[in-house]
């Protein structure tokens, strides 16, 4: 005699003679978990692939797509000075680390049209308020010291400039209406751009 399923074990101990609808109602739940857990997945699968196209748009573009257009008229082959590889990996690895960051502690994208929810004070956040803008200075020095390259130089010293005024005259201003207090802690703890003395107080953070 073949056994009861558990469903209708089930049934049978709370004299529930439907052991189909038993089935029906777990496989009911079962769907909403799935559901419930899609509805969250599908906002942050989105907010990556956001933050991959800003990534790409900005960042990409200024550090990478402009150099090499200013490269190649010149077409200079390779490196001339390999000391310029070291300003460029640092670069490169602090710009990956910082839209991480974004990513996924401020639950949002280094593009305008999607910025993070929260205020990022972690990861080298901690001891600059704008390390991803140092990432994309130091990728530029490495193009321009790599190819000893005049025009690269005044492109990176023209970068560096108009990061300035963005971040003193948009950004802060933003900041500040957005996070308030938070920010403005924030603020006076980590300075703009680095510091080579003082200490930071993680236990105020």
């Amino acid at each position: 005699m073949p056994r009861p399923l558990a469903g209708e074990a089930k049934c049978a101990a709370n004299g529930d003679s439907n052991p189909d609808g038993a089935r029906r109602g777990g496989l009911r739940r079962v769907s909403q978990s799935s559901i419930n857990l899609a509805r969250e997945l599908i906002p942050m699968n989105r907010l990556f692939w956001q933050a991959v196209l800003a990534f790409l748009v900005l960042p990409g573009t200024v550090a990478f797509v402009v150099p090499l257009l200013l490269i190649a008229p010149a077409a200079p082959g390779p490196f001339v000075d390999a000391s310029g590889l070291i300003p460029l990996a640092l670069g490169i690895v602090l710009l990956l680390w910082c839209v991480r960051d974004f990513y996924v502690a401020g639950r949002g994208t280094l593009a305008p049209w999607a910025p993070p929810q929260e205020l990022v004070m972690t990861g080298f956040y901690r001891f600059s308020r704008n390390p991803m803008y140092i990432a994309v200075v130091l990728v530029l020095w490495g193009w321009a010291l790599g190819f000893r390259s005049r025009s690269l130089a005044i492109y990176a010293l023209g970068v560096m400039l108009a990061f300035h005024l963005r971040v003193v005259f948009g950004e802060e201003p933003w900041l500040a209406r957005t996070h308030g207090e938070k920010w403005t802690r924030y603020r006076d703890r980590v300075p703009r751009w680095f510091r080579f003395h003082g200490r930071f107080d993680r236990s105020s953070v």
